[in-house]
Order: structure tokens, then C-alpha cells, then sequence
């Protein structure tokens, strides 16, 4: 990246695009765009720019190439790895698609919804349940995440068990490119076989190949009956044989199976005092266990079943089964709190860590083990959708510690973490992308030839650099 800085001539001429009034540069306004959800990257830029339609995406990328800026598209802001906020030299011009916000269609009878890139996750579901549909993309940040971000970094979250991940639910995309040329790949066609999936470039490219303006989803039809429960259990060990059981007896209903540490509940009872414990006594693990069915009747039955089964097998040690909608909803907030609870046990260094389902064990235990011999007295917090092999492994600062010194380690921890994940076969970014934070990592897990085929498509489609420059390559 060059280190020049923009003319006030230049910036006048994208200003110009959008209007005074979506072109930001005063400093304070700015800072909700430029700071990391985590804090761990602060951002500088000499202008934010809220376009409100493709076309006006598309000319601001014209003149980008046209004058060699850098351009770092934006959405919700919440990203976990500095793929959406500039460097600190300030010489990038930040994008935000917040504006592209309109649902253009629903289509209930093809099972489809085209969206604009803006569009708050949580939004795109409520547009899909007003037609009888389910948008099952989901996540903590869904009430401001943007559908853009979530394809630009090919999000996971909780239904990705049963649905799949964001890539996995977009049928097709509209996407300005480097040079501003719009590619209109939108369609409804779940068999298309008219030479490359070209959609399949762009989500999970975090904005460094092209700009994602709008896209057209899948739908599912909406259950009508969901059953949730929380069980206590021994060990992740426990936990994934009573998966097995829940495939065995459950099958294609198990639309969510969550694993969650003793420590995650005794966090929330500590600092939320509004929730309490959801089992009679503390246990060393929870699985959060959703099934979901477009029958009416039998699914409450199936849950109670496959809980009897459990502890029958003595993996289940005590469970609670949601009687109402709202105590679902406590279950799943509880889930959903432990990420925002590690904050009050200091310092967190963080991996988005995937294994194959079979060795989310032996990688809990074997990474826990390595972390406190690396770090005495570091405590192991490990969750997610054990369902799908992703694991959340966030380690916490020993107690009394000092935390900027611990997060020092950042790297060092993560080199013992991600060579257990290796060594099981495993990916060192689940859900989370490539960002900046793990961007020097890539080329000591990445195959060699997968990695030259990456560069050699960001040179074929953005060939003067100018797409989120230092993000994934």
C-alpha cells in the first residue's frame, strides 16, 4: 500500500457520488467504523462513504481504480479477525454498505429471498417468518450483522448443524467488481451448470476479490414445532456420544447442539444476575439441544426419549427440557451470553478453531492441557457447535494476572492451539475469516498450491490492489 495521502480533490470527487450528507470525515463521527468489535484493531481514514445503491457502489469502485484508492468495504462492523476497518495509516477510504439495506423480494413459493448487502441479519429472518419461511442463518451479533458481511466472511453460526454455513445458503450474488463493473449473478436456480460457480470466489473473500451488493438466499419452510433441552454431562467425550444418540433417534430434526463450559455458567451467574442455573446442581458441561419439525405433534416425545436415552447410557446426568417458547429463549440466551461474560475474567486470547466432529474431545482436552503448561493457572474456555466441529477454545488469564502481559502471548498461545487443531485435522479459522489477525498465519497452514491460486485470482480481479489491501493475503 502506498503510504500518500489523499487530496482534498480527490476525496471532493467521492463525496460527490454519495452527497455531503453519506460522506463522513469528521473524526468522532467516524469511530463507530473504524474501531474492531474486540478493540484489538483502530482504524484511520480520511473519509467513510454510505452509499445507498449498487450504482453508486459501482462508480465509487470506478474511480478507486481509476486513481489507485484503497477501498475497505464495510458492514455491521462486527467482524472478530480486522477484515472491515482500515490500516492506521489513514490512506484507505472506508466503504460502508449499511444503506443497501432494502429486502428486494421474497419468493415463498421458490424458497427465496434477495436481499441488498446492508440488510441487518435479524431483519432478512423477520422478512422470511412473514411469508412462513425460515432464514436459518444465525448468530449472537444477528441484530446487526449485514447479510454482505456475513457471505464476505462465509459466516457459521448455530443452525449451521442442520443448514449449513452462509455459503451453503446463497443460491446466487450481484457483486461490483475492482474495476466497477457489476456482475449480476442473481438467480433463483438451485441447478445451474453454465461453466464456474463464480459466487463461491467472492464469499469468503472478505471483501478482497469484489464487493457483495446483494444476494439471493434460500428458505426453508418454518417448523412448526421446536423442542429445546439443556443437559449436564461428564466430559465433551459424554457430550459427543449423546450427539450420536440425538442422530440415532432424531436425525434430520436436530437443529441445534450446543456445548458449554461450567465455567461459561458460573460467569452469568456471577455477572447477569437476571438469568439463574437451568440444572438443580453446577455440572462440568451443558449441551443446549434444539429439534425442530414441520410436524405438529410428536417432537416433544422424541426429545424426552433421546434425554431418557442419555441417562440411561449415563451420559445425561440431570436435563431440563424448555416447557414454553420463553424458556427456550432463556436456554439459548445463556449460550449466547458466553461470549460477552469471558470479558469479566480478564484477558482472552481467542481461537475459531474446526475439527473434524469425531475429535472435538481429544482436541478439548489435548489443547487444555498444552495451554496451562504453557500458562499455569490459564483457564480453558472452550465452546460451540460441537454438531458441526467448531469450537470456540478461548483461554482466560490466570487469576491476579497481569492482562497485557498475558495477551502478550497472544502468539505464542496460538501456535500451540492451532498445531493441536493441525495435527487432527483441523482449520485454524471456523467461521470467523482471515482478517488481519490471521492473515501471517495462513501461509504455515495452507497448502502451498491452494495459496498460489488465491494470489493469482486477487491479480486477475483486482490487479491494481486496491480491495481491502493486507486482508487475507
Amino acid at each position: 500500500m502506498s503510504d500518500r495521502k489523499m487530496n482534498s480533490s480527490l476525496l471532493a470527487r467521492f463525496t460527490a457520488i454519495v452527497g455531503d450528507k453519506y460522506a463522513i470525515t469528521d473524526p468522532a463521527e467516524q469511530q463507530a467504523y473504524l474501531v474492531e468489535n474486540r478493540g484489538l484493531y483502530h482504524g484511520r481514514t480520511p473519509l467513510v462513504l454510505r452509499p445507498a445503491s449498487t450504482d453508486e457502489v459501482a462508480a465509487i469502485l470506478r474511480l478507486a481504480n481509476e486513481t489507485g484508492t484503497p477501498i475497505v468495504p464495510q458492514g455491521g462492523n462486527t467482524g472478530l479477525v480486522g477484515g472491515q476497518v482500515p490500516h492506521e495509516s489513514g490512506n484507505e477510504i472506508l466503504l460502508s454498505l449499511t444503506r443497501l439495506n432494502r429486502i428486494r423480494e421474497v419468493d415463498a413459493v421458490s424458497n427465496t429471498m434477495t436481499c441488498e448487502a446492508g440488510v441487518v441479519l435479524a431483519k432478512a429472518q423477520e422478512a422470511a417468518e412473514e411469508q412462513d419461511r425460515l432464514f436459518p442463518l444465525s448468530m449472537g451479533a444477528q441484530g446487526s450483522c449485514t447479510i454482505g458481511g456475513n457471505l464476505a466472511t462465509n459466516a457459521g453460526g448455530t443452525g449451521a448443524l442442520a443448514y449449513g454455513v452462509a455459503r451453503d445458503l446463497a443460491l446466487g450474488l450481484e457483486v461490483v467488481l475492482a474495476d466497477g463493473r457489476i456482475w449480476n449473478g442473481l438467480n433463483k436456480l438451485k441447478k445451474d451448470n453454465t461453466g464456474y460457480d463464480l459466487k463461491n470466489i467472492f464469499i469468503g473473500a472478505e471483501g478482497t476479490l469484489g464487493v457483495i451488493t446483494a444476494a439471493t438466499l434460500r428458505l426453508f419452510p418454518r417448523p412448526h414445532t421446536v423442542a429445546t433441552a439443556i443437559a449436564g454431562v461428564s466430559s465433551p467425550s459424554a457430550a459427543l456420544a449423546l450427539l450420536n444418540l440425538a442422530r440415532a433417534s432424531a436425525g434430520g430434526s436436530i437443529t441445534g447442539f450446543e456445548l458449554m463450559p461450567r465455567i461459561g455458567l458460573d460467569l452469568i451467574a456471577n455477572h447477569m444476575p437476571d438469568t439463574r442455573d437451568p440444572l438443580a446442581s453446577p455440572h462440568a458441561w451443558y449441551v443446549l439441544i434444539e429439534l425442530s419439525s414441520q410436524a405438529r405433534e410428536g417432537l416433544t416425545e422424541t426429545m424426552q426419549k433421546l434425554l431418557a436415552a442419555g441417562v440411561e447410557h449415563r451420559l445425561v446426568e440431570d436435563a431440563a427440557m424448555a416447557a414454553s417458547l420463553e424458556q427456550a429463549k432463556d436456554f439459548w440466551r445463556l449460550r449466547e451470553a458466553i461470549v460477552e461474560v469471558q470479558k469479566f475474567s480478564g484477558g482472552s486470547i481467542k481461537h475459531d478453531i474446526s475439527v473434524p466432529v469425531a475429535a472435538v474431545p481429544d482436541f478439548i482436552v489435548e489443547a487444555s492441557a498444552a495451554v496451562t503448561a504453557l500458562i499455569p493457572g490459564a483457564r480453558p474456555f472452550a465452546f460451540g457447535h460441537l454438531g458441526d466441529g467448531n469450537v470456540h477454545f478461548n483461554v482466560s488469564q490466570p487469576p491476579g494476572a497481569d492482562k497485557t502481559a498475558y495477551l502478550a502471548r497472544w502468539a505464542e498461545m496460538n501456535a500451540v492451539v492451532h498445531r493441536i487443531a493441525a495435527k487432527l485435522g483441523g482449520s485454524i479459522s471456523a467461521e470467523h475469516g482471515i482478517g488481519r489477525l490471521k492473515r501471517d498465519l495462513l501461509p504455515g497452514v495452507k497448502d502451498p498450491v491452494a495459496l498460489d491460486m488465491m494470489r493469482a485470482l486477487k491479480r486477475t480481479l483486482d490487479p491494481k490492489g486496491i480491495l481491502n489491501p493486507g486482508k487475507v493475503l
